[in-house]
């Protein structure tokens, strides 16, 4: 009996068992198109919302940005401390409940943020504040149970790769159609204030249909055991130990960089298109090449994961990512050579938005093997909390930049505004991109043979706890 449960650990060591079936997949990939229905309006159309239409100063809009993420990072952190110690788990399970009964709200909320009164100057900046930092705080009540879900549908290394993969997947549809039918609906009817907000009102019920399919089709295969009762020590020892967690710690920086460099990309690219090469149209053909070459990424992800570790596979699209973006600056002054090398750089961002949430699970792992504290809302809302403040910085330089510039909505624009464009748009991202490079080599210490290492220890203490407990059931 003991060298057949000595087998049964060593076999576990190796590899863990796969759970997850073609529709889980499909379900959690939905899940995200999703959540970039709901979320991707703001990030991309807010800001030039605010300036253009509601004609605020671009530095006050940038600072709406900046306020309101850091008030959503903030918001992570409470939820996912809230749902590490919920106690009230019922058969629909930890995480996934959360996608049922946010989306309605969150799409409200997200209609209210284009839908402005006609209120003074300063009417419109508390109605902006309020509708925009309410719309974050319930967005990190979905998003948040999310993430976090996949540590319980599986613990193999190669299946959270692949659902990353589909995750990824599911973002970048979610964001090529937000680039290529939003702006087409907004010129579409006569006045573009409406518009902006007929559109926002399409994709926010699409938002809330592929919420409501996720959840129907996502299981939770790791369930744990609500928590008793917790106390304000356990919670600050759950804090310390993040800070114990130097992948954790390590992926979060990282992400600081990219994800603010991605969105801040994204941002700016509507008016590159504009003032820069003065065609609108580009954005549409941006949505569908440039996000659609992340596709390409995503799918090459697992296949390079077999291969490499995940570090690798991640500075691997660093690289191709700044390189793409340093051509743009000295190329792309037409459609359709900005469209050839954003391309090039989004296909480089697609690898490294891949791995992202499988980096995340294999930190939750990590964590519990280096303080014995299991935390996966924590330890995701850590990393989403980085995440906020680089959307933060993403609203909010675009803003100041383009105010120091001299920027002047809807006129033609001086060279040094048309120049302050053009380093926002390319040279950003491309410095960000090669300084992840570094801080990854330097400092992510997880490698594959290490995180099976880890999950084989995790495993034999797991079941040699639960052979110690039957021997003392059997002798009681």
């Amino acid at each position: 009996m003991q060298r057949q449960e000595m087998s049964s650990i060593q076999t576990d060591l190796d590899e863990a068992p796969k759970t997850l079936k073609f529709r889980n997949k499909i379900g959690y990939m939905i899940g995200d198109v999703g959540n970039n229905f709901l979320f991707d309006m703001g990030q991309l159309y807010l800001l030039k919302y605010f300036t253009d239409q509601l004609g605020l100063n671009s530095a006050v809009a940038g600072t709406i940005f900046l306020v309101a993420k850091i008030w959503d990072a903030f918001m992570d952190i409470s939820v996912g401390t809230w749902i590490d110690n919920r106690t009230n788990i019922g058969k629909r399970g930890k995480f996934r409940p959360f996608m049922l009964w946010a989306a309605i709200p969150l799409a409200l909320l997200l209609i209210a943020n284009f839908t402005m009164p006609d209120f003074s100057v300063t009417g419109k900046l508390v109605w902006a504040y309020v509708a925009y930092m309410l719309f974050g705080t319930v967005y990190s009540i979905s998003n948040v149970p999310f993430g976090s879900m996949i540590t319980a549908m599986t613990k193999n290394s190669q299946e959270r790769s692949e659902l990353a993969s589909y995750r990824q997947a599911g973002s970048n549809f979610g964001l090529m159609m937000a680039t290529i039918a939003f702006m087409p609906i907004v010129t579409a009817l006569p006045n573009e204030k409406v518009g902006y907000t007929v559109a926002v009102v399409i994709f926010a019920i699409a938002g809330v249909l592929c919420q409501w399919f996720a959840y129907a089709n996502t299981k939770e295969v790791y369930q744990s055991a609500p928590k008793p009762k917790f106390s304000k020590e356990e919670i600050k020892e759950s804090y310390k130990a993040l800070f114990k967690n130097k992948p954790l710690i390590t992926v979060s920086i990282v992400n600081l960089f990219t994800f603010s460099a991605f969105n801040l990309k994204l941002a700016v690219q509507v008016y590159y298109c504009q003032y820069v090469i003065k065609d609108l149209t580009a954005e549409s053909l941006l949505g569908f090449f440039s996000i659609g070459m992340v596709f390409v990424s995503v799918f090459l992800t697992p296949f390079l994961t077999r291969k490499f570790d995940k570090k690798i596979v991640y500075m691997l699209g660093c690289a191709i990512w700044a390189i793409g973006d340093i051509l743009g600056f000295f190329l792309a002054s037409n459609t359709f050579m900005l469209v050839l090398l954003t391309s090039v750089a989004y296909l480089g961002n697609g690898f490294t938005s891949a791995l992202n949430w499988a980096l995340v699970s294999d930190c939750v792992e990590y964590g519990e093997w280096k303080t014995g504290i299991r935390s996966e809302g924590l330890v995701y809302s850590f990393f989403t909390y980085f995440r906020k403040l680089s959307q933060a910085l993403a609203g909010f330089i675009p803003g100041v930049v383009l105010a120091l510039v001299g920027y002047v909505p809807n006129q033609a624009q001086t060279a040094t505004a048309l120049m302050g464009i053009r380093e926002l748009m390319f040279f950003y991202s491309a410095t960000l991109a090669l300084v992840t490079i570094v801080v990854m080599w330097k400092l992510y210490p997880l490698t594959e043979k290490r995180y099976k290492n880890i999950m084989g220890e995790l495993l034999a203490k797991k079941s040699t706890g639960a052979v110690m407990a039957t021997a003392a059931i059997n002798k009681n």
